[in-house]
This record gives C-alpha cells, sequence and structure tokens, in this order.
C-alpha cells in the first residue's frame, strides 16, 4: 500500500471531482459531496489545510476506492 501523503480538503474534492462527485452544499468547515450518478453517495470533506491519515482513509473507503485508486487520481489531477 502506497503511503498516504498530507493533503488538504481541496486537494481530494479535485480529485473526487474526476470521479463524479460535485459539491453539495457547505456547513461550517465541512464541505458534502454528492455523487451526480446513482446510488448518489455522500462524502463530507472537511476544508482544513492538513486531514489525518484516518480522515482520509475514511473519505476514501467511503467513496468505494482503494488507497491506490485514490492515489492514482491524486497523482494525475496534480499533473494537470
Amino acid at each position: 500500500m502506497p503511503k498516504l501523503p498530507i493533503i488538504s480538503g481541496m486537494k481530494i474534492i479535485k480529485a473526487l471531482s474526476q470521479l463524479g462527485y460535485q459539491i453539495d452544499h457547505q456547513t461550517g468547515s465541512h464541505i458534502i459531496l454528492r455523487h451526480k450518478d446513482p446510488p448518489h453517495r455522500r462524502l463530507t470533506v472537511p476544508n482544513h489545510n492538513e486531514l489525518a491519515k484516518g480522515t482520509l482513509k475514511a473519505i476514501i473507503r467511503q467513496a468505494g476506492l482503494t488507497v491506490e485508486e485514490f492515489m492514482r487520481l491524486y497523482y494525475k489531477c496534480q499533473q494537470k
């Protein structure tokens, strides 16, 4: 398993937007994402500069991804 980097909430949102997640609304410092296609999964991403590794792993798991799949998405969006 690749080592997880320190990632901000906005970078996570940018990576997940490639999968079809869109910002639904924001409550305080938490941004709620919603998938545009069924089953319309909802994810909550804290809008912090650094996310804890456990929080990042939980978001990846809730999105239905493996850590490797997420890292490919993340590095792909960083190259653009």
